[in-house]
């Protein structure tokens, strides 16, 4: 399986770059990563256990360093892992108070 995502800060239509992302699978993390300049992260690659998994992503610390107020001091997103053999793109729109994701390609 591989992870990827991409973070948009909806409030200013740009990519949230420099977003610390984190992978985990029960309670343990798998990968971090940072997004990069494009609001982008790749977290895994190759095969991992089916089952349920997250995606946590350190919004409050940086919605604080742009001197930005928010709502969310994290947000998570489960997703089930069916197929490991899969990739998984989970994008995330964020704004200082709302969200929404869903299932890329």
């Amino acid at each position: 399986m591989s992870v990827s995502t991409h973070v948009l800060d909806a409030a200013l239509g740009r990519p949230a770059a420099g977003l610390v992302v984190r992978l985990l699978a029960a309670d343990r993390e798998l990968a971090a990563g940072v997004t990069d300049d494009d609001g982008r992260c790749r977290l895994a690659e190759g095969p991992t256990a089916a089952g349920p998994h997250r995606l946590v992503f350190d919004t409050g610390p940086w919605f604080a360093a742009r001197g930005r107020e928010t709502f969310w001091p994290e947000v998570v997103l489960a997703f089930a892992v069916r197929e490991p053999a899969e990739h998984h793109h989970v994008p995330l729109l964020l704004s200082p108070f709302a969200y929404s994701t869903y299932r890329g390609s």
